[in-house]
């Protein structure tokens, strides 16, 4: 007899990954999303918060970039400048949301610190090509192609930063083991996970106390191969924590229950370049920058502040 558990998880992971996506227009979060990630949002617990600071980006007169992925799809970002700039950041969103949604509580904020702003939808957000979401493993190789896009357009030499939230900070931590302009100084990954792996198996055991679905996982890498046309275990930080050496500023909420604190512990943990971990109390997924305004904006500061230096050089 068939576990039905089992039935509604093998639903939702195929869903979530090899499925045609419904096309999310800039800011706007629709789309497949599981409840245990649409009740650890934001726009639930903080919704005055988040629309006000959506709206703001909304109102701003962005550029609108492309680049071209190595697998053909045109990418699309919104570029933000700010006044007097000293440095610039790639802001890299999560599952099916936007970067106006995600970054919210910290566009306005970074932006009237002087921070240029570059907003990627990710491949199948936004205005963004592509069918499929891998979880970071051609992601990943997209970021890297914004760090160069960038770089060209750097004529003041400003240090650039790489800043990602969900599953946007697992392919910013990913992406940081790849080949990057050197004008890229730091990374700040906001509730990532180590592989879509771990995220799947935590899921499994939190969401449908499923544990152990090996043959799951196999049938969901199969799959992966041959109709989305990447590999799981692309889908993981751990080589790159390895070889980086770009400083990690780490956040994570202690009640985030659709990505388990303990991930970012071990990005942390495996992380070998200069870094720190600020985990935020109370915080839901995602929720970090509204549970603690003042500590983790200023955690961002101090960060800047820090490695900024000599990044005009070369």
């Amino acid at each position: 007899m068939k576990n039905p558990a089992r039935e509604v998880l093998k639903v939702i992971l195929f869903r979530m990954v090899v499925k045609n996506k419904k096309r999310t227009k800039a800011g706007n979060g629709e789309g497949f999303k599981p409840r245990k990630m649409k009740i650890n949002h934001p726009r639930v617990w903080f919704p005055e918060e988040y629309e006000q600071g959506k709206q703001w980006c909304m109102e701003q007169h962005m550029q609108h970039c492309f680049v071209r992925s190595h697998d053909g799809l045109q990418l699309h970002a919104f570029y933000l400048p700010a006044e007097n700039a000293g440095r610039t950041i790639l802001l890299s969103h999560g599952y099916r949301g936007s970067g106006f949604g995600d970054f919210a509580p910290d566009a306005r904020f970074l932006h009237e610190h002087g921070c240029n702003l570059l907003f990627i939808d990710q491949r199948s957000c936004g205005a963004s090509e592509g069918k499929y979401i891998t979880f970071g493993a051609l992601e990943q190789e997209d970021v890297k192609r914004w760090c160069w896009y960038l770089a060209k357009r750097n004529k003041k030499r400003l240090p650039i930063y790489l800043f990602g939230k969900s599953m946007g900070a697992s392919a910013v931590l990913m992406a940081s083991g790849r080949e990057l302009p050197h004008y890229v100084k730091g990374i700040i990954a906001d509730c990532g996970f180590v592989s879509m792996k771990s995220q799947f198996q935590y899921m499994a055991a939190s969401w449908f106390h499923l544990p152990h679905i090996p043959v799951l996982l196999w049938r969901l890498s199969v799959r992966c191969r041959l109709q989305a046309h990447f590999s799981m275990k692309d889908a993981d930080t751990t080589h790159a924590m390895a070889v980086n050496h770009r400083p990690v500023l780490f956040f994570h909420g202690s009640r985030d229950g659709f990505v388990h604190p303990d991930q970012s512990v071990k990005n942390y943990q495996m992380c070998r370049a200069p870094k720190r971990l600020v985990i935020i109390g109370g915080a839901r997924h995602l929720c970090c920058a509204f549970q603690q305004w003042e500590k983790y904006h200023q955690s961002l500061l101090r960060f800047f502040e820090k490695y900024d230096a000599g990044a005009r050089i070369g």
